[in-house]
């Protein structure tokens, strides 16, 4: 195997740059009643993938805004009419959401096959070649048994999506390959629960201390009772603050250290701690200057998961993206196929 070297993954987005597009952008939907956020879309990907460099390349997307807002139509219609008819109709409503439920891995598949296929890096464009039978399984059938299981089989279900999008993602002819386990899943959300315990245990010490000592008042013989309910609170507050970044953090870190893409390697290192400041400040700025900092928002945390990601390249990165040009030429557009409609937001 050749020797690996890390190609670290730059941002040059700016706040300032990307507010007058978001502005742009947030105007011309409100005054088209949203038929223009598909074409604002289409600029929000372009400026973040053309600013985002690899070996001193950028990526692309070419979307098309009429294919994007032919998926966002029907979703509209869905979900008018599921509306629409819960209002008179439980029985029609309960049959227009599971005619969703039986279209939304199809139209994932679709979306799938629509977003990677339009981005591109080095002029080679991605590609996506999952079936839709296998589908049902990873977005609908897996999903539904965690909700029965109370959530207990929801990362085993979160791992079986992972793989089936992963396995069946492409750059050129070379494809992706995803080795995280379900007990790799489960071991972060069991952290994150044994955090919860620990946080209430503390909690409930505190507060017991605390009711004892006159600190807040409580009725005699309702200490105990008190201080588990302020404990029970503090804690789900905790998670809620705590828990989201620290997920998403590690199973970033999770997902891109078990991806491969031929004898190429990814290092993500993304910091439950700096993701959760950078979440807290980016918050507090938004509600301060009611919405105005949210472009600015979206930069920053774009650069820092960016930025935490690295490429261990088996050899050139050059001489790899060359061959895969080659064989793209010699054997045609593969991709020929148009995918026609996107339904993401």
């Amino acid at each position: 195997m050749a020797e690996q070297q890390a190609q670290p993954l730059h941002f040059s987005g700016s706040g300032g740059e990307y507010f007058r597009l978001w502005i742009v952008n947030v105007c011309l939907s409100i005054v088209t009643f949203g038929v223009y956020s598909a074409w604002a879309k289409v600029r929000r990907n372009q400026y973040f993938y053309r600013h985002t460099r690899l070996a001193g390349a950028g990526f692309d997307y070419h979307g098309d805004p009429k294919a994007i807002l032919k998926g966002r139509l029907i979703a509209f219609a869905l979900f008018a009419a599921y509306t629409l008819t819960s209002g008179f109709s439980p029985a029609a409503a309960a049959m227009i959401l599971m005619l969703i439920m039986a279209l939304a891995p199809w139209l994932l598949v679709r979306s799938l096959r629509f977003r990677l296929h339009n981005t591109s890096y080095r002029g080679l464009r991605f590609g996506f070649r999952g079936q839709t039978g296998p589908a049902y399984l990873a977005f609908l059938l897996w999903p539904l048994l965690a909700g029965f299981s109370l959530g207990l089989l929801w990362p085993f279900a979160q791992q079986r999506m992972a793989a089936y999008t992963r396995n069946h993602s492409a750059y050129g002819s070379a494809e992706f390959r995803f080795s995280a386990t379900a007990a790799a899943y489960y071991g972060i959300y069991l952290m994150t629960l044994m955090l919860g315990v620990v946080l209430f245990a503390g909690l409930t010490v505190l507060t017991s201390v605390l009711g004892s000592n006159g600190w807040f008042a409580v009725e005699e013989g309702q200490l105990t009772a008190m201080s588990l309910l302020l404990a029970a609170f503090g804690t789900y507050l905790g998670l809620l603050l705590f828990a989201y970044p620290y997920v998403t953090a590690r199973l970033q870190n999770l997902v891109w250290a078990t991806t491969t893409l031929g004898e190429h390697r990814f290092v993500a290192n993304v910091s439950a701690y700096q993701l959760l400041g950078l979440m807290l400040s980016n918050v507090v700025l938004v509600i301060l200057t009611l919405g105005l900092y949210k472009p600015f928002a979206d930069i920053r945390l774009a650069r820092y998961r960016i930025e935490h990601l690295q490429v261990l390249v088996a050899g050139s990165i050059d001489d790899f993206v060359a061959g895969l040009q080659a064989n793209a030429s010699a054997a045609g557009d593969e991709m020929a196929e148009m995918f026609d409609f996107d339904i993401g937001l």
